[in-house]
């Protein structure tokens, strides 16, 4: 199965290209590899990849503008690898609409890792018995197409957007934690932080905020997030 999926890797370093190259061929992935910004948006373009890896300081363009350009009209998988590691180039990547991140040095196996958990999601959607919805009142959250519709409206979201929109609104009332969120959501096998969370549910709410009449998303402080659902009235 792994040899119908084309991973478009972008880094201006030629060693780390060619040991991704080795180890992901040894996977059974294609592999396409690229050296800067520029060429990254081409190959994108042409090859058509089910997963993107891009280095975020590459000359012409850099990973954060590629990515901004991917977004414009795709969600394929994007992660980011970087030099550097502070919170705020990981908050940045995950607001431009990255999957997930590395930090340089990475190891290669758990780049793998992170690209198997990544495309699973995407892989699941091929499922044609999948028929997951949540509707409540003026809103409906749709697993099966990845559709989130408010008064009638089909609003644009990335997929764990949609995914956590949908885990959060199918326990009405229920509080989970950071913690609990990333395994039910992204997986045992996901290596982020707590901060992954934060970014996502803001970035969902500034879809959906003051849009419910008897639902919102909630911020339990100290603990985690609800999706609360008040009786009618």
């Amino acid at each position: 199965m792994n040899s119908k999926i084309k991973i478009l890797f972008a880094d201006d370093d030629t060693n780390i290209c060619e040991l991704a190259r080795l180890y992901l061929e040894k996977e059974g992935f294609q592999v396409v590899l690229v050296n800067d910004g520029k060429q990254a948006l081409h190959a994108f373009s042409r090859e058509k990849p089910n997963l993107v890896i891009l280095d975020i300081m590459m000359p012409y363009y850099d990973g954060y503008q590629v990515c901004k350009e991917i977004r414009k009209d795709s969600q394929v998988p994007i992660i980011f690898l970087t030099a550097k590691g502070e919170v705020f180039d990981k908050v940045l990547g995950l607001e431009l609409g990255a999957d997930d991140y590395m930090v340089k040095p990475f190891d290669v196996k758990e780049l793998i890792a992170r690209i198997k958990a990544v495309l699973r999601r995407f892989e699941s959607e091929k499922e044609p018995e999948k028929t997951d919805e949540v509707t409540y009142d003026n809103i409906t959250i749709n697993l099966s197409n990845y559709q989130l519709i408010i008064d009638g409206q089909v609003y644009e979201i990335p997929p764990k957007e949609l995914e956590l929109l949908f885990f959060l609104a199918s326990n009405p009332n229920k509080v989970f934690t950071r913690d609990q969120l990333l395994s039910s959501v992204w997986g045992y096998d996901y290596f982020g932080d707590s901060r992954t969370v934060d970014v996502h549910i803001k970035r969902i709410r500034e879809k959906i905020e003051d849009k419910g009449t008897i639902w919102s998303l909630k911020t339990v402080w100290g603990v985690g997030y609800k999706f609360e659902v008040r009786e009618n009235e």
